[in-house]
């Protein structure tokens, strides 16, 4: 039967090349992951496709990875084995999950006769089960393919595929063993993905293009305010016609930081409620009687522990499937071409514009006069030694509120995990990141700053970074521990401390002596220097410093982030 069906293919291919080939098409380039028994034989097919493995030093940095390379190249791909990969790795898909960020995780599985005999094999829960672990998965992306039936297979991968895209979410996708080399139809490969978004109602796409023009024409100071999920769904064209042509005052919140120019005329600064920079940005948003917010996320931390104080009265809210404008809620009208027709139809002259709140990284006035590194100096200060098209990375704790104050150059990509906020994120995305650009030809820098806390969790991801010749700048944070949680609670609490390693001496261990430098600074003075060599600017090899701050110093939207946590962990009812 197997022969005749073959026999029927115009142009037979094995499952795991298509599937590697697709995955090069939608832009793929590397695949990170741990080899297991029950992904090898795929791991076999990668040169056919083009793809290179990384081979990543554990399943839960690989998905980490997976997600930062994502973020820098629209998608990213994984590959574990059953059971016991697929679980190490679930934490960093939840993530890309919980944040929108479109990666592919392929489990390579036991054959479909083991699984249908209920075999009591290794790595399973030795209860003939072959579905929890699946099932696990499925409360964790947008789409589950099951590739146990030779005849659905190309289907499955070219749905699953479009679904991971579309939606921005993971998808996951099992390969037995028994299908890795099975033959389907080859000829599909002549014809591309369909990744184009779907398309409005036109009528309905109208109708509230009308009512959002009504409102922007009478607004009396009316601003933009731009979020995450314009990122993940790749809004970002219209969001800049809009700001070029409207002249509009823009705003971005901590998720949405580099989703715009921040050298336009028109940027603003962080709107986070009261955790706002400038501070300003606070009233200016508020006040405003109508805000165009794009792609909002409004999570506890992304919005300083709630602290927005904004109207629904005042707000058009544009999501990638929804529009809300004041208390009206449109089903399936999506962004993407609500803004396109906005852009054509907005006439500046209609709108009553303000100017901006000037932004500038303000080094020179939160320096206290001490040789001291602190906080408040250190974020504006590192504005400075940015440089056009970085890729900055944050980790969850100071550097993910720190960044608030630092104004960008032109064209910086900035990575964090607001939202999800898994410590130890940032290192794995860094390597991500960092390969991303190296695949797309690119000479960008990529720039990570982890704390000393949050760096001990995944510090192995050091080895691949020097394995595959990447040059992140790398900034650890040293202040004796999760400062972040120290400010939620039990500053003084020894569960918040943490053992002091020798960082840079963790280099020399992972593989790379001769091939990284490595620095300490514990004064404004010696952060200056360095950040003024030319060869340290360059980034031309990985470069780790120990940057040595205080241990109860922390970003001021940190602080009054982390008392807002306090009091909604204690709130009763």
């Amino acid at each position: 039967m197997a022969d005749i069906r073959v026999q029927s293919l115009r142009k037979p291919i094995d499952v795991s090349e298509y599937l590697f080939r697709r995955l090069y098409e939608v832009g793929v380039r590397s695949l990170h992951g741990v080899p297991g028994d029950y992904n090898l034989v795929a791991l076999d097919y990668l040169p056919k496709s083009g793809l290179k493995w990384v081979g990543s030093v554990n399943e839960l940095n690989a998905a980490y990875a997976a997600d930062g390379y994502a973020r820098v190249k629209q998608i990213g791909a994984l590959l574990t084995t059953f059971g016991v990969g697929e679980l190490s790795a679930i934490n960093g898909v939840a993530g890309a999950f919980s944040e929108r960020i479109p990666v592919v995780h392929i489990v390579g599985y036991p054959s479909t006769l083991s699984q249908r005999d209920g075999m009591l094999l290794h790595h399973t829960l030795g209860n003939g089960d072959f579905n929890v672990f699946a099932n696990m998965s499925s409360q964790i992306s947008c789409q589950v393919a099951k590739l146990n039936s030779p005849s659905d297979i190309a289907d499955q991968i070219d749905h699953a595929l479009r679904e991971c895209w579309v939606q921005s979410r993971p998808v996951y996708i099992t390969l037995p063993t028994d299908m890795a080399e099975t033959k389907v139809e080859g000829v599909r490969l002549d014809r591309p993905i369909d990744l184009t978004e779907p398309q409005n109602d036109p009528e309905k796409e109208d109708y509230v293009v009308d009512v959002i023009m009504k409102y922007l024409n009478a607004a009396k100071n009316p601003v933009l305010l731009v979020d995450a999920c314009a990122v993940r769904h790749r809004v970002l064209p219209e969001v800049h016609d809009l700001l070029a042509k409207s002249n509009l005052p823009v705003f971005v919140t901590p998720m949405g930081k580099s989703a715009v120019n921040e050298q336009h005329d028109n940027f603003g600064g962080v709107y986070a409620g009261d955790g706002s920079h400038p501070p300003e940005v606070k009233d200016i948003v508020e006040s405003s009687d109508l805000v165009v917010s794009i792609g909002a996320l409004k999570s506890d931390f992304n919005t300083a522990g709630f602290s927005y104080r904004t109207s629904q009265l005042n707000s058009i809210d544009l999501h990638s499937d929804h529009c809300v404008v004041k208390y009206s809620t449109y089903p399936g009208v999506r962004m993407k071409g609500v803004l396109q027709k906005v852009v054509k139809r907005i006439d500046p002259k209609q709108l009553n514009i303000r100017a901006s709140p000037a932004v500038r990284n303000e080094a020179r006035e939160h320096h206290d006069g001490s040789a001291t590194i602190t906080q408040a100096w250190f974020w504006p200060r590192l504005g400075e030694f940015l440089t056009d098209n970085d890729i900055v990375v944050t980790e969850t704790g100071t550097a993910n509120f720190g960044i608030w104050d630092t104004k960008f150059p032109s064209g910086v990509t900035a990575l964090s995990q607001v939202l999800w906020g898994s410590i130890g994120w940032s290192v794995g995305a860094c390597q991500g990141a960092a390969l991303a650009a190296k695949d797309m030809g690119e000479k960008r820098r990529t720039i990570l700053f982890v704390g000393d806390g949050s760096f001990q969790l995944t510090a192995q991801e050091l080895s691949t970074m020097i394995r595959h010749e990447l040059n992140p700048i790398i900034f650890v944070i040293c202040n004796e521990g999760f400062t972040i949680e120290r400010f939620i609670h039990g500053m003084d609490a020894g569960y918040n401390d943490i053992a002091k390693w020798d960082n840079r001496g963790l280099v020399d261990v992972f593989g790379g002596q001769g091939k990284a430098q490595k620095f300490a600074v514990k004064t404004k003075d010696e952060l200056n220097e360095l950040l003024a060599k030319p060869s340290f600017k360059s980034a031309n090899e990985l470069q780790l410093v120990e940057v040595y701050m205080p241990k109860k110093d922390a970003p001021r939207s940190l602080v009054m982030t982390a008392e807002a946590s306090a009091r909604t962990n204690a709130r009763k009812e």
